[in-house]
């Protein structure tokens, strides 16, 4: 639930409140709860990557992130010939960064810095199977937070993109 509250709160700062209520209630149902109570990992870390150790796999991922537009996955297919990445729509890399946050304050607590934040996607980014407009998005996002003046306005600055995109997106996206 910690989690939980932290996307909301970041939900709310990046002007998608609505989003920050309704993300990842597909962990709710039976096949994300059963498998996320099997392999809890006592909140330090995701169940996911236990369940994936045991079994080769996670039912509960592959359910999650098909069902949830913030994962990247989600914008993935074509699987069989290279895997083709779609850029996602910019409300979705918002709650995505809102996550991303979120899941750093979750598992770091007191020690979450922007900065650690950011250092941690740029170890990790070229690994992911993203899209490269949305991985250069979420990098100057990421790094706005770190490096720039003031993280509320930081904030401020990629609210206001998604109101004034919004149109934008919904036809090109």
């Amino acid at each position: 639930m910690i989690h939980k509250w932290w996307v909301f709160y970041y939900c709310c700062k990046l002007g998608i409140p609505l989003q920050g209520i309704v993300h990842d209630l597909s962990k709710f149902s039976p096949v994300e709860f059963f498998e996320s109570v099997k392999f809890y990992q006592g909140g330090k870390s995701s169940p996911i990557p236990a369940a994936k150790k045991a079994q080769g796999y996670s039912l509960a991922w592959l359910h999650h992130k098909g069902r949830n537009k913030h994962h990247y996955e989600y914008w993935t297919d074509n699987y069989d010939t290279g895997t083709t990445c779609v850029k996602m729509p910019y409300k979705y890399v918002l709650e995505l960064l809102a996550d991303y946050l979120a899941a750093g304050r979750t598992y770091r607590g007191k020690d979450f810095t922007f900065v650690d934040e950011y250092e941690w996607w740029m170890k990790c980014k070229d690994s992911k199977k993203m899209h490269e407009g949305t991985k250069d998005l979420v990098t100057q996002m990421l790094y706005g937070l770190a490096y720039g003046k003031d993280s509320n306005g930081a904030f401020k600055v990629y609210r206001k993109i998604n109101k004034e995109n919004s149109l934008y997106y919904k036809y090109f996206f």
